[in-house]
């Protein structure tokens, strides 16, 4: 399945990407090529020190473009290198061009938000040979209304595999691989459950709809008297092309807007196979793949040690200080 082109009011509802073109012959293109033909540079894989990248994550595998190395780099992606908004917190810029999110994410082993995660690990792919395709959902995690499109997410093609693959990296809270672009598609690893669904949308493009199992009974179908796992949609999508221009526009929304929860308060997150932990401001939750979860309130003279202990994240005192000093009045 391929990734659509923006609607013209006649797309049928698959149609090839722009994005899967071939390479167009650069500032002398031919009449017909477009900016947003394929590129094998699109997301700036030849500026990666892909050394530096792989020992930030802990994978030391082969650097082959197949499906079975792509899930390993997920996986060591998504428990590698957690999430984190302390810029928009702090109003602070966030530039999107790869050397700044490197030397952030990599460099400077800090965590980072959906678009970070998602132009490093495109990068990353890329450079070792897949092909790769921006697409943004809407993170609706059951909201009722329409919340706007800022939620990164990559389309990824292996050479030794036709299909083309989900692979949502920057959502703090796995999956800890990818998942196939596919109606029904369903993934458990370690335990994690996740779905897709393919619905019928306007003027022929379809909505994607993936699904996370919620905190509640777990366990295998078939036990007598279990109570279903309950299903709660994470974002959706749509299957047409972004590039990283648009995911600057979408981060700006963000980390500025004053109606953005991440400019708010804090909020951290950690995926590991065995448990998720997040850090909404100082409540802690740690949760299971079963969807048994416990709650802690933590004191703000402990934040950074938690940070550092839980999530793998090291505040220089004056970033705690901001924190603290941004805190709503009347909390902690």
């Amino acid at each position: 399945m391929d990734i659509q082109p923006a609607d013209t009011g006649s797309t049928p509802a698959v149609a090839p990407a722009t994005d899967h073109l071939p390479p167009a012959p650069g500032p002398t293109a031919a009449a017909g090529s477009s900016p947003t033909d394929h590129r094998p540079d699109r997301w700036s894989g030849g500026l990666l020190d892909l050394d530096a990248y792989l020992a930030r994550i802990g994978y030391d595998g082969p650097r082959e473009p197949t499906l079975a190395v792509l899930r390993d780099l997920q996986r060591a992606h998504t428990t590698g290198i957690p999430f984190e908004n302390v810029h928009a917190v702090l109003g602070r810029d966030l530039p999107l061009d790869l050397p700044s999110v490197e030397a952030r994410l990599v460099r400077d082993r800090r965590g980072g938000y959906c678009f970070e995660h998602v132009l490093l690990f495109a990068a990353a792919v890329e450079r070792i040979g897949f092909h790769v395709t921006g697409m943004i959902g809407r993170v609706s995690l059951g909201a009722p209304k329409v919340l706007p499109a800022t939620h990164g997410l990559l389309a990824v093609t292996a050479r030794d595999d036709e299909r083309e693959w989900l692979c949502d990296v920057g959502f703090g809270a796995g999956p800890l691989g990818p998942i196939e672009l596919a109606d029904g598609a369903h993934t458990a690893y370690d335990g994690w459950r996740h779905r897709l669904e393919r619905r019928p949308g306007a003027h022929g493009i379809d909505q994607w709809w993936l699904y996370q199992t919620s905190p509640g009974p777990s366990g295998p179908d078939d036990v007598p008297g279990r109570v279903r796992t309950p299903w709660i949609d994470r974002h959706t999508f749509t299957l047409t092309a972004q590039y990283p221009i648009d995911y600057v526009v979408g981060s700006h929304f963000v980390g500025t807007n004053a109606r953005s929860p991440f400019v708010r308060r804090l909020f951290v997150q950690r995926m590991t196979p065995a448990a998720h932990r997040s850090l909404d401001d100082l409540t802690l939750v740690t949760t299971l793949p079963d969807g048994t979860s416990t709650t802690e309130e933590i004191a703000p003279e402990a934040l950074d040690g938690t940070l550092r202990e839980v999530f793998g994240i090291a505040l220089t005192q004056e970033e705690l200080h901001e924190i603290a000093a941004r805190r709503p009045a009347g909390t902690p």
